[in-house]
């Protein structure tokens, strides 16, 4: 029996030096890949870095080209537009944090300035025109792909600023804490493609509602949201109702 113990015991130490003996090859290995892998991303790193400093000026002027240095960036994980305390490099590097930033200062104010008029919300063209005028820019320097992109930036603020698509390929920006129902979405459908004119015949023909549901839904745009105007003197139906988010402003 102590032989046998002995022999027992001799086996567990040579297993035990055996499995100590693999950990400190698991780690050799986990520590080489580890640098390779560091090597493999500060060269990464610089050639990113000199592709964004030769290319910097046509990254933040020419908006096909910065669309596809945002998608190029998106297929390997990285946002070239974080801020400052997200993107660090990128943002030094392209000064594009403070951009996208300052973009979404001048996303508000035009919100705001235009809020009386449409209740919050706004149609994504009309918006990038107005910010684009605002930033004294030419026409397609601003893409709405930048101002969503902005819009991001501004849920920390907690105002409810969000994009919401009215279907038919059609955006619009909210910038008030309000939810729109489903009703309301088919109204700002429909007067996106009315110049922003809406009757309840409209809605009654288009959709088949009843005369209850299409009153309801203008009249809880009108009274409770503000998103409507009411148009008493109507030319076709005696009463229609205006969506400012919806219509063309000349300014």
């Amino acid at each position: 029996m102590h032989r046998l113990g002995g022999v027992g015991l001799a086996a567990f130490e040579r297993q035990q030096q055996s499995q100590r003996s693999f950990n400190e090859l698991s780690n050799e290995i986990s520590q080489a890949q580890v640098q390779h892998l560091h090597s493999q991303l500060d060269q990464f790193r610089t050639a990113l870095l000199g592709f964004a400093s030769t290319h910097r000026e046509s990254i933040r002027k020419d908006p096909a080209f910065r669309l596809a240095f945002q998608r190029m960036c998106s297929t390997i994980g990285v946002d070239p537009l974080a801020g400052p305390r997200k993107g660090g490099w990128w943002a030094e590097v392209l000064n594009l944090g403070d951009w996208q930033y300052e973009l979404g200062v001048q996303i508000v104010d035009v919100c705001v300035s235009t809020r009386e008029r449409n209740g919050g919300l706004i149609e994504m063209g009309e918006l990038v025109r107005l910010v684009s005028k605002l930033r004294a820019v030419d026409e397609g320097t601003i893409t709405e792909e930048d101002v969503v992109r902005s819009i991001k930036t501004l849920r920390p603020l907690g105002a409810g600023y969000e994009v919401i698509d009215v279907g038919g390929g059609k955006k619009m920006v909210r910038s008030v804490v309000k939810e729109l129902d489903a009703d309301q979405a088919v109204v700002l459908a429909i007067a996106q493609e009315e110049s922003g004119r809406v009757s309840e015949e409209m809605l009654m023909a288009r959709k088949g509602w009843t005369p209850e549901r299409a009153k309801a839904a203008l009249e809880n745009m009108l009274l409770r949201d503000g998103l409507a105007w009411l148009d008493a003197q109507d030319e076709a139906n005696g009463v229609a109702y205006w969506i400012p988010s919806a219509m063309h402003w000349d300014e």
